[in-house]
């Protein structure tokens, strides 16, 4: 008698992934800290970023590649000076319809 073997489903291993670089990005106080600051602020220069979080620009820069690379915010290149935005779509998506389909098959 022949066991079955499953194939693993390629895509949503890809889904997966997506969602555990996001949800990494966000899993620490002061890249929340970071949200809450451009929640409120709006786009902020980095350099008004730093006195902020009470922090060195070089570990800001750490914190805010990490929130960039899950695409968590957005990045807007001014003269010398970067600008940071969250990025709402993305925000909205965390808890996504695509998201709740992989988890709650009965909200698809």
């Amino acid at each position: 008698m022949k066991e079955e073997i499953q194939l693993q489903d390629i895509s949503l291993d890809k889904v997966f992934e997506k969602y555990e670089l996001k949800f990494k990005a966000i899993a620490d106080k002061k890249r929340l800290q970071i949200m809450n600051i451009l929640t409120q602020n709006g786009s902020m220069c980095v350099c008004d970023l730093v006195p902020m979080m009470d922090m060195a620009q070089s570990k800001l820069s750490y914190h805010l590649k990490i929130l960039l690379d899950a695409n968590i915010i957005k990045k807007e290149t001014r003269g010398t000076w970067s600008y940071y935005e969250l990025n709402q779509d993305e925000l909205n998506n965390l808890l996504s319809h695509e998201l709740c389909c992989i988890f709650k098959p009965t909200c698809c």
